[in-house]
Order: C-alpha cells, then sequence, then structure tokens
C-alpha cells in the first residue's frame, strides 16, 4: 500500500512537470496537457486514483492552499505604477466585466444547458475567473503591447480572488436557503472578504518587509520564512471570513513587490518554482478525478454554451468595461479574445460539487464536468488563435528581434548603429548621461538609468527588442544585469560581455552567454576600438563562403552577429557554432580597413565622429 501511494505520487509529479516540458518543446499550451495526462492516468488508465491518495477534505485542503501560493506568486509581479495607464480599465475588466460575464454565463447554463437557476447561478460564478496560471503564458508566447500586457497581467491575477469569492457567497446563499442568492447578503460578504483580505495581506506583506529590511531573517531562511508568512496570511484570512485568504495573499505579494529597496528577487524565484510544481500537481490530480459519466450528462449543449461564453460573455463585458478609454479598437478586440480558464475555476467546482453533493443537492455534480470542459476548449481556442489574432490586429511583435545594450560606450553605440542600418530596432541604455547625449545625436534610442533598479524594465517599451547585452566595465554588473534581464528575454537570449577576467563569483550558474570570441573582453576590445579596429558588414556567398571569410580577415576578426539570408538576426558567442550559410551577412570588428570599402565623404566624416566605420565588405 505504501509502495502505491509512492508510485502515484511520483506519478503525479513526473506527470505534471513532464507535460509541462513537452509542452515547451512543441510549443502548446502545457495546461492542454497536463489535463490530457490526468484524464489518461486517472478515467481512461485508472492508474491514478486521487480518492485513494487522498481524503477529499485533505485533498481540497492541498488545492486550496496551493492555488493561494499561485496567487502570491502572482502579486509579486504586480507593480503599483502599471496602474497609471491602465488602472480604470483594469478596475472596469474586474468589477463591471465580472458582473457582466457571471449574468451571461448564467443565463446560458440555465437556459442551454438546463441547469436548476441555483445551480446555473453559481457555475456562472465558477466561470467568472480567468486565471494568472493560463493568462501569463498566453502573454509571455503573444508577446502583445506593453498596455495590452499590462492590462491582462493584472486583470488575470485579480480576478482570481473576486471571482473565487463571489463564488462562494452564492454557494453559501444557496445552502442556507432554497430562495435565489440574495443580491444584499452576496454585496455584504463580498466587501467583508475584500476589507478583511487586505488587511490580513497588508499586515504580512509590511511584517516579512520590516523583518528582511532590518536584517532579522538571515537569507538562508528568507525563503520557508516568507513561505510560513503566506500560509499563515492565507489561513488566517480564511478562519475570518470563507475565501478572503486569496485577496490576502495577494494583496500581500502586491506590498512586498512595490517596497523600495527591498531585493525580493531570491524569493520571486522560490515561489516560481513551487509554483511550476503546484501547478502540475493540480491539474494532474484534479483531472484525474473526473467522471466521464458526468461528461455524458453535460451532452452537446455544452457546445452552444462554449460559443456563448466566447462570442458573447467575453465581448460584452469587454465592451462595457472599457468604454470612454483611451484603449484603440484592436486593443479592445484583442482583450475581447482572452478570458482562458485556469486552476482557480477547477479547484473551486471540484469543491463546490464535494459540498453540494454532502448537501444532498446531486445536481451539484455537474458543475466539474461542464467547468473543465470549458477550461479544455478555451485554453484551446484562446491558446492556438491568440498568436495569429494578435498579428492580424498588430498589438504584438512575434520574435521581436531588436537588441538592447547596456552599456553606451562608442563601442557599443557603433554596434547599434551598424545593426540599425539593418533595419534592427536597438536600445542603449546608460547611467552616463554624457555617453547617452552621444548616442542620441547619432540617432540612436536611448534609456537612462540603472536597467537594474526597481521597476526599470516595466518603464521601458521592449516590444521590438528580443535580446539584451550586457557590455558594462564591471563583471559582476554584468551577470547581474543578465540574470535579472533572462526573466523577460530567457536565458537563451541574455549575453554578457566579460570585463576582463571571469570573476571567481561569476559562475557557470551566474552569468550570461559570453559574447564574442573566447578571451575576447571588454578590456580587449574596446582598446581595439580605440586604436582604430572597425565595424564592417561582410555578406557570404557561395564564392565567398566562411571559409573564405577567415581566410581574407585572419584570426583578429570578431564576429559579432549574424544576419541570417530570411532576416534573422543571431548573436555570436564563445559557444561553438555551425559555419555561417552562403547568404548570411556577419557583422564584424576587424582591424583590417580596405580601402575599397570607403564609399564616400560622408562616411568619413562618420570616421571622425564613433571612430569607426559601419560599411560593407564583399572580397
Amino acid at each position: 500500500m505504501e509502495n502505491g501511494a509512492l508510485v502515484s505520487l511520483t506519478l503525479v509529479v513526473v506527470l505534471g512537470i513532464g507535460s509541462q516540458w513537452v509542452a515547451w518543446r512543441i510549443h502548446l499550451p502545457s495546461i492542454l496537457l497536463m489535463l490530457a495526462c490526468g484524464l489518461l492516468a486517472g478515467p481512461i488508465l485508472g492508474l491514478l486514483e486521487p480518492s485513494k491518495l487522498f481524503r477529499d477534505d485533505l485533498l481540497f485542503a492541498f488545492v486550496s492552499l496551493s492555488v493561494g501560493l499561485i496567487l502570491f506568486e502572482g502579486g509579486l509581479s504586480l507593480r503599483l505604477a502599471e496602474l497609471r495607464q491602465v488602472g480604470y480599465v483594469v478596475f472596469a475588466l474586474c468589477s463591471i466585466g465580472s458582473l457582466v460575464t457571471w449574468a451571461i454565463a448564467s443565463l446560458a447554463a440555465h437556459w442551454i444547458l438546463g441547469l436548476s437557476t441555483t445551480i446555473a447561478t453559481l457555475q456562472g460564478a465558477v466561470l467568472v475567473v480567468t486565471g494568472p496560471t493560463v493568462v501569463g503564458p498566453l502573454l509571455r508566447h503573444v508577446r502583445p503591447t506593453q498596455r495590452l500586457a499590462t492590462t491582462l497581467k493584472w486583470e488575470g491575477i485579480l480576478i482570481d480572488p473576486i471571482g473565487a469569492i463571489l463564488a462562494v457567497l452564492v454557494l453559501e446563499a444557496i445552502l442556507q436557503t432554497s430562495s435565489q442568492p440574495m443580491i444584499g447578503q452576496i454585496v455584504r460578504g463580498g466587501s467583508l472578504a475584500l476589507v478583511v483580505g487586505a488587511l490580513v495581506g497588508g499586515t504580512a506583506g509590511g511584517i516579512l518587509t520590516q523583518l528582511i529590511k532590518r536584517h532579522w531573517v538571515p537569507d538562508a531562511l528568507q525563503n520557508p520564512f516568507a513561505f510560513m508568512l503566506v500560509v499563515v496570511a492565507f489561513t488566517g484570512a480564511n478562519h475570518w471570513v470563507g475565501e478572503s485568504g486569496l485577496v490576502a495573499v495577494t494583496v500581500m505579494g502586491i506590498v512586498i513587490a512595490n517596497q523600495s529597496g527591498l531585493y525580493v528577487q531570491h524569493i520571486v524565484e522560490f515561489k516560481e518554482n513551487l509554483r511550476v510544481l503546484l501547478l502540475g500537481s493540480l491539474f494532474i490530480l484534479l483531472a484525474a478525478r473526473i467522471d466521464f459519466e458526468s461528461l455524458r450528462q453535460v451532452g452537446k449543449a455544452v457546445i452552444p454554451f462554449l460559443l456563448t461564453l466566447i462570442f458573447v460573455a467575453r465581448p460584452a463585458a469587454t465592451l462595457l468595461s472599457t468604454v470612454g478609454t483611451t484603449l484603440s479598437w484592436r486593443e479592445r478586440a484583442f482583450i475581447a479574445w482572452m478570458a482562458p480558464r485556469g486552476i482557480v475555476a477547477a479547484a473551486i467546482s471540484a469543491l463546490f460539487a464535494l459540498r453540494l453533493e454532502l448537501n444532498g443537492q446531486f445536481e451539484g455534480q455537474l458543475l466539474v464536468p461542464i467547468t473543465f470542459v470549458v477550461i479544455v476548449i478555451t485554453v484551446a481556442v484562446y491558446g492556438l488563435t491568440a498568436s495569429p489574432l494578435a498579428r492580424l490586429l498588430a498589438v504584438s511583435q512575434q520574435d521581436p528581434q531588436g537588441v538592447m545594450f547596456v552599456g553606451a560606450h562608442p563601442l557599443a553605440r557603433t554596434m547599434a548603429e551598424a545593426l540599425d542600418k539593418e533595419g534592427f530596432s536597438t536600445l542603449l541604455v546608460d547611467t552616463n548621461r554624457a555617453s547617452l547625449i552621444e548616442a542620441r545625436l547619432q540617432g540612436r534610442q536611448t534609456y537612462h538609468g540603472n536597467i537594474l533598479a526597481e521597476h526599470a524594465l516595466e518603464n521601458i517599451d521592449l516590444a521590438s527588442i528580443g535580446r539584451v547585452l550586457a557590455m558594462t566595465p564591471n563583471d559582476e554588473a554584468n551577470s547581474m544585469i543578465a540574470l535579472h534581464c533572462s526573466e523577460l528575454f530567457g536565458r537563451k537570449e541574455s549575453y554578457q560581455l566579460v570585463a576582463d577576467t571571469r570573476s571567481h563569483v561569476a559562475t557557470t550558474q551566474m552569468h550570461g552567454r559570453q559574447l564574442f570570441r573566447e578571451g575576447k573582453t571588454y578590456r580587449n576590445l574596446t582598446e581595439r576600438f580605440a586604436e582604430g579596429a572597425v565595424i564592417k558588414k561582410s555578406k557570404l556567398s557561395k564564392e565567398f563562403d566562411y571559409h573564405a571569410f577567415l581566410q581574407h580577415y585572419g584570426d583578429h576578426v570578431v564576429p559579432l552577429f549574424r544576419i541570417s539570408a530570411k532576416g534573422t538576426l543571431s548573436v555570436c558567442t564563445s559557444e561553438r557554432f555551425s559555419n555561417p550559410e552562403p547568404g548570411t551577412t556577419l557583422i564584424i570588428l576587424t582591424d583590417q580597413v580596405d580601402t575599397s570599402d570607403r564609399s564616400d565623404d560622408s562616411n568619413s566624416k562618420h570616421v571622425e565622429i564613433s571612430k569607426a566605420d559601419v560599411t560593407s565588405s564583399e572580397p
């Protein structure tokens, strides 16, 4: 028996994490594979039986606490400064939009699915939530404009506790009386839950902030101590008012995220890793509990119900929530097409079904299959169509090719100029105002400030930027910049130039990908550049292939960037790479100057300003 439980737990972890990895490899929404694996392991093959692995009360306590931890992690990503542009829209979507969605979904559940008025009202409340667990990955995949991404991120995180509280209040009204839920009771209960949750979460966030700032918690205990306070805040708030714990942990995350001078990146990373594990386990366990007999009871009526949610409820909620705002019709259309349901809807539907069944209302068993069908279909529909729609509406840039240089010294400015001439967006970031003035005079895009400062990445328009090159004289700073920006660009597109010699602090796990050839450091390259080295572009052909290129320029050439025949930019690193194909354009740093490359007087003037040529070399 013990071995059976151990095998089952192992299966949950393997399927939960493995399905997310496979989804990443094949570029599909991970929630689809997690639900499919849960169904396969549970009702189809019978390999996993959550009811035998956990008692129902223990399972739902685990589910509830896990959702709280996921929302806390979401709250850590919310910056109040973002609300300056989108605050009203977020508030309207979470209030007006929630009520509109609730009303339409409830009516559709009653008229189309044939549910009783009370159960239909509860079903509508359950489907109000969207959730960061599905919206977040979709936004990272689609890469919409900054305003759109901020709006949908805030809505996805805040709508979870709001929707959960609404659903709980409707459930309590159903269990207390046979009549329809009273609006006054729901309003009073909802207000109380929001107030209690905000007070508990704000207090817990303030306590953790002060303890960390005063160094009363050692670094080694900060993650587990934060975990402990999240659990205490969640459970304490729920003890006073049902489901206010979700509000508490969300507010706690927001409070901590918006403290100045507080470094919490290690806490964020810990919670992100924990979220991946919890998310996979939750979906596997909940999907494995689905009864196919209940699915058959739902029948074909679920199709028009889904169409109503997608084509009526969400567009109506978006339209009424964005009236009078500065959002363009394109942005409104994209928001109207982004309402996938996630883990909170699955969790509360399973919990509510159990409570209704214990109360003798067996119709509540239909909540689970209906909700899971909605989750699967909405995630599939929005996940597969969001990117094409964003491109059609011109509200995103797929696979952005631009480059952000951290460091605006002459070498970086000239690299940026070379890329600009090839049609790639560039951005120079530095704290040295004089260097940025020079860059702006040369027509470059700049940002003055410390890239590691709080909210810096959120204040920069990075819609066309797809990679970062940390090129400061400080190796530790470059490592920190690469790691900091890897959250946005991924480790694959986070690079750093070695300052002089590799610092003993910057281990393999603590720095970005090393730029350019092995041994080419900041000092080496900037000294060569100051002594007259130039930046050129050289296009390869069948006659002048990479072998001929190396013979022509010799060992002193440093390839900087490669532009494929299709126009895709890649950064040259110290790692081994395959020889570029004919048609590839190389941007290089070389001491060799071909006088034939000099084109006109204007180019010579450019040499005096930037100390380098950006010319075409096709020997």
